[in-house]
């Protein structure tokens, strides 16, 4: 007898690593789910958000696509925050969605999607409701190769609730399949490049998001180190992609265009590394850099080459093309530049800080802890006080968006049992996704959730001032219990309110086997 669709769909899943299922269930999708594989895993979400989330985690820390499983047309769209920021995070998913059986599609029945395809779009790669049951595999195929191609990112699938029992196209090739997804640039840019990084007179790298997500680590600081250049981190990275404690490492940039431009005054030629030309926050005027810098990008999305203003952009797969750089001419003598003065020891007076907080998790951290942060408002005392010297090691939202932060450090934990697990989050984007809590006591993951609690979102205040507005409205989020939440949920939970508790809350948290959530409330 002939396999059917939901039988090879299983087959394939395994084949391609996929054997960790992230879904929220309705009615629609339990057919999918019938006669459950023992060698699979379903990791329950309480809310959809919470599901992507969990999946942009967990398939960012094991470089693989990662299957999330959505109801319908609500369920996709209580995710669509989550699936906007794997977009911008260039996570690899393979989302599917239930869909109302075909013979009802005619009309307007319960519980279905109208146009399910368009739904997610912009923020998917390629979406599809294969036209046949029998299609139902051969677009896994497809999608899963679009998701890993890059620039990564979320593919959709829509599929009738009849279509799983449905018989296999015995015809259908469905053989797994090798698709090679490097880029190699043109050597000529590439030589345009090198050479000028060779005539150099004070070189500066700005590297992405990209640098790690290629495991192009130790190639830029090897790249760095030869040609003694400062390197930058590009507008709200994403992931750590140089060593923050190096002498080479000069900061951060700033998401204005004004303040870049001050910041990489003085280079004579700058080359982003794996991130956009530039990613703004706020409006700027004038040059993007300062006249006479020779500006170049490497980059692996033609669309954001594309749409970068000035420079010369190379499309290339980070890590070839650094490697390629490696192989150029051999840099003019120069002299290193002086390293990044960092902020002095932070001493508590009477209340928590931030600065505080940040270097007391900095002290006691292991060594090769991951953390995942979601606390805006709190980052550039973060970049001053908790610094990150290793590949892989932090995680944040590309996009802004908040609800992504809790439940990715679930998704991470899930992938790398073998590392401690630290989420960072602000009271406010707690909030957003507090259900994963549920998701990690019942995993049992030894995550510590660290809420930097200033009860508001804080983040809006000191925009507001961009604006003019001295009392901005809706911005006071007063009254919260996260420990008794936490508890609720199934995690332990402590209150932090004074400087000498909080070491020894850290520490008791770090140690402990099952998920921790440290309310720090800071002044």
């Amino acid at each position: 007898m002939s396999r059917t669709v939901r039988e090879t769909f299983i087959e394939q899943l395994r084949t391609l690593g996929m054997t960790s299922v992230f879904g929220n269930p309705g009615s629609t999708e339990l057919p999918m789910f019938r006669d459950f594989p023992d060698d699979f895993r379903y990791v329950l979400g309480l809310q959809e958000a919470v599901v992507v989330g969990m999946a942009d985690g967990y398939a960012q820390a094991t470089h693989n696509a990662a299957l999330v499983n959505l109801h319908s047309a609500a369920g996709v769209g209580h995710a669509m925050g989550n699936i906007f920021t794997a977009w911008k995070n260039r996570t690899p998913l393979v989302i599917t969605a239930g869909q109302q059986a075909r013979s009802m599609l005619v009309g307007e029945p319960f519980l279905f999607a109208d146009q399910a395809t368009e739904l997610p779009k912009p923020y998917v790669k390629w979406s599809c409701e294969p036209a046949r049951a029998q299609d139902v595999p051969a677009a896994l195929a497809r999608g899963y190769h679009l998701a890993m191609a890059p620039p990564r990112g979320p593919v959709f699938l829509s599929v009738p609730v009849d279509d799983w029992d449905q018989p296999t196209d015995p015809d259908q090739p469905l053989e797994p399949r090798t698709v090679s997804t490097a880029v190699r640039a043109d050597p000529a840019l590439l030589d345009e490049v090198a050479s000028a990084l060779a005539r150099s007179r004070r070189p500066a790298f700005v590297v992405g998001a990209g640098v790690d997500v290629e495991g192009a680590f130790e190639d830029v600081v090897t790249l760095a180190e030869r040609h003694r250049a400062r390197v930058w981190v590009a507008p709200l990275s994403a992931r750590c992609s140089f060593p923050e404690s190096h002498p080479l490492f000069a900061g951060f940039l700033d998401a204005e265009r004004d303040r870049i431009r001050e910041q990489l005054a003085g280079h004579d030629v700058v080359v982003v590394i794996g991130a956009p030309v530039f990613s703004y926050h706020v409006e700027g005027t004038g040059p993007y850099v300062a006249r006479g810098t020779a500006l170049f990008q490497l980059v692996d999305d033609p669309a954001t080459a594309a749409w970068t203003p000035t420079g010369t952009s190379v499309v290339t797969s980070i890590r070839l093309g650094l490697r390629d750089l490696l192989s150029g001419p051999e840099p003019a003598a120069r002299t290193a530049p002086a390293p990044r003065v960092r902020p002095a020891r932070v001493q508590p007076d009477g209340v928590i800080s931030e600065a505080f907080l940040m270097q007391t998790i900095a002290d006691l951290r292991p060594e090769a802890s991951i953390v995942v942060e979601e606390a805006p408002s709190s980052r550039s005392t973060m970049h001053d006080h908790l610094p990150f010297d290793r590949s892989e090691t932090f995680f944040t939202c590309a996009s802004g968006g908040l609800g992504h932060g809790m439940p990715a450090a679930v998704g991470v934990a899930l992938a790398r049992p073998e590392q401690q697990v630290i989420a960072l989050l602000g009271d406010g984007s707690s909030m957003y996704s507090v259900q994963a809590l549920w998701s990690a006591a019942r995993e049992e993951l030894p995550i510590v959730f660290v809420v930097v609690n200033n009860s508001a979102y804080a983040a809006l205040d000191r925009f507001a001032q961009h604006f003019g507005i001295s009392k901005p409205v809706g911005t006071s989020l007063p009254g919260i219990d996260f420990a008794g939440l936490a508890r609720d949920l199934g995690c332990s939970g402590v209150t932090v309110r004074r400087p000498d508790e909080l070491a020894a809350a850290l520490t008791a948290a770090l140690a402990a086997t099952t998920p921790s959530l440290v309310d720090v409330h800071v002044g």
